[in-house]
Formats: structure tokens, C-alpha cells, sequence
């Protein structure tokens, strides 16, 4: 084990060292052999797995839009109620203003007294009522235009999750009649393949027409096998057409009555 250790060790120790010294370019050559890996990979999936794998990630975008649908509600409500809001404060301060002219212009005429339902005030006392309306007002104009300000950016958002949502849905569309195209396209590439004699497709129709043609040619060569042993087993060929011939052509010289025979020599 130590041993195993020691060498795995120097093995990782040694590719370091390479990558070290190597550098960019050995980098380089990693990085476009893995880029060539993974694009390897990619061609042997069968398409079929790749088009159901892009509608399926069409539907994931349902979540999502979903989701921009959400912020779109919620945004939605939150205008109504600054709406709402800003023209209760609208109305609000056109009260206050109507209340603060009459003061202020009432203190412009210099009296002893000031009575307001039923009930009399000096000077300072309308004078002090002036400053602090006049001071809430202001306080109240202000909180008017933040909440004008907060309006206007939240319509923004909303009209810009409007638009998104629009075009999340106009891209799902746009990718759903895509995958169909898709569909069909391989259906029709399918059906070609089909007849064709020549197949490149990792169907499984494919496939067995490819483990036919190679049983087909395993049995062709198997005969040739077989024949090639039997004319070297050294035996005479008596099925031969040469072979027969000569029997007939013996037969026949020996069964021919005019054929001259041999005269063989008596002694005497």
C-alpha cells in the first residue's frame, strides 16, 4: 500500500511538474482535448433524447414565468395603493393650504383678536397656528413628492416585468413550434433512413440493420472458410467435370469393337 501510495505520489507529482512547464500551451492542448471529448459525447445521443430534453426545458420556463407574473401582481398593487395614497395627500394638503392662506392672510390684517367657530384668539396665538400648519404642510408636500418619485420608479418596474413577461412568453412560444419543427424534421430524416442503403442513424432500426449486414458478411467469409479448406484437404476431386470426362473417354476406347488392340508376341 505505502508503495502504491509512493507512486501515485510521483505520478501526480510528475504531471504537475508537466503542466508546469508546459504552461499555456499544454493548457491549450488539455483544454481543446476535452472541448473534443465533450463534443464526441454530444454526437452519440441519439436526437430524439436531445429534442425531448429541449421541450422538457421549455416547459421549465413555466416556473419563471410564473414567478415574473408574481412580481407583476404584487407590483400592480403596489402602484394602486401609492395612487391611492398620493391623492389622499393631495387632497389633504389642498386643505391644509386653504386653511394656512386664511390664516396668513388674516394675520396681514393687523387685529386684537381673531375668532374662529364661536372662539377668539389673539395675534400670537393665530401666528403660532400659522407656523405650525405651515410646517406640517411642508413636511407633507414633501412626503407628496417622495411618494410621487416612488410611483414613477414603480411603474417603471412594472412595465419593465410587463415587457419581460411578454417576451418570456413570446420565446416559449417561439421555441414550442421550434422543437415541433424539430420533431418533424428528424420524423422525415427517420423515414429516409429507413430506405436508404446507406444508414448513419443510431436508431434502433439502425442498429439492426447494421448487425444484419455484419452477420451477412461473417457467414460470407465463414464459407469461404469452409471451401477453401476442403480444396486443400488433398483428396481427388471425383465430382470433378475433368474427372468424369476420362472415365467416359476410357470407357468408351476399351468398349469399341473396331478399336485395334495391342498384338502381343507368343513364344515359341
Amino acid at each position: 500500500m505505502f508503495l502504491f501510495r509512493r507512486r501515485f505520489l510521483i505520478a501526480g507529482a510528475g504531471v504537475l511538474a508537466a503542466l508546469v512547464f508546459c504552461g499555456h500551451e499544454c493548457a491549450s492542448y488539455f483544454g481543446t482535448a476535452a472541448g473534443w471529448a465533450k463534443e464526441s459525447v454530444r454526437s452519440k445521443i441519439p436526437m430524439e433524447f436531445e429534442i425531448d430534453r429541449a421541450r422538457k426545458m421549455v416547459k421549465d420556463l413555466v416556473p419563471d414565468i410564473r414567478q415574473n407574473m408574481h412580481v407583476i401582481a404584487r407590483e400592480e398593487v403596489e402602484v394602486e395603493r401609492l395612487d391611492n395614497e398620493i391623492k389622499t395627500t393631495e387632497g389633504r394638503l389642498s386643505k391644509d393650504k386653504d386653511g394656512i392662506m386664511r390664516l396668513k392672510n388674516d394675520v396681514a390684517s393687523p387685529r386684537d383678536s381673531y375668532e374662529y367657530g364661536g372662539r377668539r384668539y389673539t395675534v400670537q396665538q393665530v401666528k403660532l397656528d400659522l407656523a405650525n400648519r405651515f410646517e406640517r404642510y411642508k413636511t407633507n408636500d414633501a412626503t407628496l413628492a417622495s411618494l410621487r418619485d416612488i410611483h414613477q420608479a414603480r411603474t417603471k418596474s412594472l412595465e419593465a416585468a410587463r415587457q419581460k413577461l411578454d417576451g418570456m412568453l413570446a420565446a416559449k412560444r417561439q421555441l414550442e413550434v421550434d422543437v415541433e419543427n424539430l420533431e418533424a424534421r428528424l420524423k422525415v430524416v427517420e423515414v429516409a433512413q429507413t430506405t436508404s442503403s446507406v444508414n448513419v442513424d443510431d436508431s434502433q432500426l439502425g442498429r439492426a440493420k447494421e448487425l444484419v449486414a455484419d452477420l451477412r458478411s461473417r457467414l460470407q467469409v465463414a464459407e469461404k472458410l469452409v471451401n477453401a479448406e476442403d480444396r486443400f484437404k488433398g483428396e481427388i476431386p471425383i465430382d470433378d467435370a475433368a474427372a468424369a470426362d476420362i472415365v467416359d473417354q476410357v470407357t468408351g476406347y476399351f468398349q469399341n469393337p473396331t478399336t485395334t488392340q495391342p498384338t502381343v508376341a507368343t513364344a515359341h
